[in-house]
């Protein structure tokens, strides 16, 4: 005759307090301490030998769970399998995935820590960071990556999408690329739901590149010489290094990061190392008369020439400030076609458009001057050399053009060049 099951009452089970065991049957045991402490407990034997398994406190584990998780054990029992093994299984299952698990932040600052050392510009990881922090984190930055989804993604660029186009797109392809990481790394599956292609492209609008570029506003090449007439009578460190990097048509990292290492007077040559070039190729910037006089007259205390305090490079700040001192409050002299405050990346602009529309030197050179890689891959193939002679003669001509005071002219809008 087979065991009495289910000999038990919840009435018995909150009332007895004897120290002991008392069985349910089926192995359902009820066991109350020395401490008058009550947990329920599953007996078995496999092989011979005893197991007990604990199924909870009976102040949670009410007498009703209790013979459920007894069923169950009994049921992996008739498969063969040992319920207090597969329970510790589970846990080991359930602690491995709690610690695969990472948050959108988590995976994000993994993804930057893993691609920064191949970024050209040192400040494009800073820039990463506060894109996702200031938009990202809010939305999603805390939930576990697995659970990001398009819903999700959406909300957090519709606010900005029309608004700050060029931000949000940004901020859309660095979300693909965090989650393609945590994908890749295991973290999620499926999917990756801020892809454009098919996918976002049928939940918001499509804006095009040129609506949302935005242009180093820039002065106008016919005032060029009446700014530099104005920029030589300011003293400071700060306005010859804009008035330098004017002359040689060269990045503002580039002039603030120049070491007198790296000029050779005699041959009026100023190479730039590949690792403070943005398109990581070394750059031989020809010197005009003007930009070794400028070079002449500054101090040698020091490698860096356009040294700060401390014998520091300049930030890029210092540049800016010589320009807006120079604008003053009210009403600002130095503007671009449309009223807007010029920039000293504009200054390459001024460069690019007076080379085009008063000189007959081939654009490869004007091109070659502003270290710009050509666009046509074939032309590229083609265009090996550096041009150097003609960009010697073409720097010695803009050069003399700066010293040109004009009166003021009506002009029209110009294009920023990077």
């Amino acid at each position: 005759m087979g065991r009495q099951q289910q000999r038990l009452s919840a009435l018995q089970v909150s009332k007895l307090t004897k120290p002991g065991l008392y069985g349910d049957g089926g192995g359902l045991t009820l066991q109350v301490t020395p401490t008058g402490a009550k947990s329920w407990l599953f007996r078995y034997m496999v092989a011979g030998k005893s197991y007990g398994m604990g199924l909870g406190p009976t102040h949670t584990v009410s007498l009703s769970d209790a013979r459920q998780q007894a069923l169950a054990a009994r049921k992996l029992l008739l498969s063969g399998i040992n319920p207090l093994m597969a329970k510790k299984h589970d846990k080991i299952a359930a602690a491995l995935a709690s610690a695969k698990m990472m948050t959108f932040d988590q995976c994000a600052e993994s993804y930057i820590l893993a691609h920064k050392a191949s970024w050209k510009n040192a400040k494009h990881a800073d820039q990463w960071t506060n894109t996702l922090n200031t938009y990202a984190s809010p939305v999603f930055g805390h939930l576990p990556v697995s659970e990001i989804d398009t819903g999700l993604v959406v909300k957090c660029l519709a606010p900005i999408w029309e608004k700050k186009t060029e931000t949000a797109s940004r901020l859309r392809g660095r979300i693909e690329s965090v989650l393609g990481w945590a994908a890749t790394s295991g973290y999620r599956t499926g999917e990756n739901p801020a892809r454009w292609k098919g996918h976002l492209e049928n939940l918001l609008a499509t804006i095009s590149k040129a609506s949302r570029t935005k242009h180093h506003p820039s002065l106008p090449w016919q005032r060029i010489g009446a700014f530099i007439s104005a920029l030589r009578a300011r003293d400071g460190v700060s306005a010859r290094a804009v008035e330098f990097a004017i002359l040689t048509a060269c990045r503002s990292g580039e002039v603030r990061g120049a070491r007198w290492s790296e000029f050779n007077i005699e041959s009026r040559i100023w190479t730039i190392p590949a690792e403070r070039m943005k398109a990581k190729r070394e750059h031989e910037v020809p010197l005009s008369d003007a930009a070794l006089a400028l070079l002449k007259a500054m101090s040698m205390n020091g490698d860096i020439v356009f040294a700060g305090t401390k014998a520091q490079q300049l930030s890029d700040m210092s540049l800016t400030a010589v320009i807006r001192r120079m604008n003053g409050d009210d009403q600002p002299t130095w503007v671009d076609a449309n009223g807007e405050g010029i920039t000293v990346h504009g200054f390459r602009s001024s460069f690019r458009m007076w080379a085009a529309e008063t000189t007959n030197y081939p654009r490869e050179v004007a091109e070659h001057a502003l270290a710009h890689q050509l666009p046509d891959a074939v032309e590229r193939a083609y265009q090996r050399g550096s041009q150097f002679a003609k960009r010697d003669a073409l720097m010695t001509e803009w050069s003399a053009y700066c010293k040109k005071v004009q009166s003021d002219a009506i002009v029209k809008p110009i294009k920023a060049i990077a």
